[in-house]
């Protein structure tokens, strides 16, 4: 099943986040030979963490994910609250990544990215946005990537969610059974 970036915004708009939604270019970086990379900008960072993420919490048969993820982050990296616990989130699971395995959470395999989800408890984890690390991380990265993917109608096909909140159907979605 493959998702798109029509899928992100499909499920910021199912947020009420849709007008936030910008897909183009980073126009604040100048491209081209000369370019200084210079550190790396938190929004990229941020990004592939989360598409490293997505890796390892999404089902094996989605594809597409780099694009969906990215598209859902540009509504979702404003300067509110939100943003910020997501951007401190992303922070701690690096600093853990680097404590434990040596280097950013997006530069491990799938597996130990995995493991480390695991070893940080945030996949049992409450989610709570002002709670411990795994906490944090639950709420912050794991389910925002879970809201994103079932949010979506294709995300919402996976588990049966054929005209998720916010998705106009029709009556004709409601009148036949599931696919």
């Amino acid at each position: 099943m493959e998702l798109t970036r029509r899928d992100a915004a499909a499920a910021l708009v199912a947020l009420g986040a849709g007008g936030a939604v910008a897909f183009g270019t980073d126009r604040s970086r100048p491209d081209g030979p000369d370019r200084d990379p210079g550190p790396e900008p938190p929004g990229d960072r941020i990004r592939a963490t989360f598409v490293a993420a997505a890796e390892v919490v999404y089902p094996g048969d989605v594809s597409g994910t780099e694009g969906f993820v990215e598209g859902f982050l540009a509504g979702r990296l404003d300067d509110s609250e939100h943003a910020a616990g997501i951007r401190d989130a992303v922070e701690e699971l690096d600093d853990w990544a680097g404590s434990w395995y040596g280097g950013r959470f997006a530069s491990l395999s799938a597996a130990e990215r995995d493991r480390l989800l695991r070893e940080v408890g945030a996949d049992t984890a409450e989610e709570v946005p002002d709670g411990t690390t795994a906490e944090r991380i639950r709420y912050y990265v794991v389910n925002e990537l879970l809201l994103a993917l079932y949010a979506s109608p294709t995300g919402g096909e996976l588990v049966g969610i054929e005209n998720p909140q916010g998705h106009p159907g029709g009556t004709e979605s409601y009148q036949r059974g599931p696919r």
